[in-house]
């Protein structure tokens, strides 16, 4: 039997994190993208780092959490989507979303993929622009 490629999906900051740090919200995570291929911002790295070290400020998490954390990160099979910085941009000012989240829209949009996010504006917002959005059961 021949398969075709794997559906794709674009991941942001919170479906990642809900995965690494073990919340709630990590079984279904991983059942939505089972046997899909994942894509992401280019701002993924950056914002999976600055989401740990809030962990630790908030005292929910140490070092060596972060240390695991970050490895089992590098070791997700993500492709980076290149993105139009500034339409994200003029989407994040029409939005009101910060520029981070308005990444993560533009490379669904560039990808022609929908997007996993547990933040749920970030989605509704997915939703208004005609991106499909993967519902994650928590």
């Amino acid at each position: 039997m021949v398969r075709g490629p794997a559906p794709r999906v674009v991941v942001d900051t919170s479906a990642v994190l809900a995965v690494l740090v073990s919340e709630p919200a990590r079984p279904a995570v991983l059942e939505a993208t089972r046997s899909s291929a994942l894509l992401a911002a280019p701002s993924l790295p950056w914002e999976i780092g600055n989401a740990l070290v809030a962990l630790v400020r908030r005292r929910l998490a140490d070092a060596s959490d972060v240390e695991r954390a970050w490895s089992a990160f590098r070791a997700v099979p993500v492709r980076y989507v290149e993105i139009d910085v500034p339409a994200a941009l003029l989407l994040a000012v029409r939005t009101s979303l910060y520029a981070y989240d308005a990444y993560v829209l533009e490379a669904a949009r560039a990808a022609r993929a929908p997007l996993l996010s547990l933040d749920q504006l970030q989605s509704r917002v997915a939703r208004s622009l005609g991106i499909d959005v993967v519902e994650v059961v928590r």
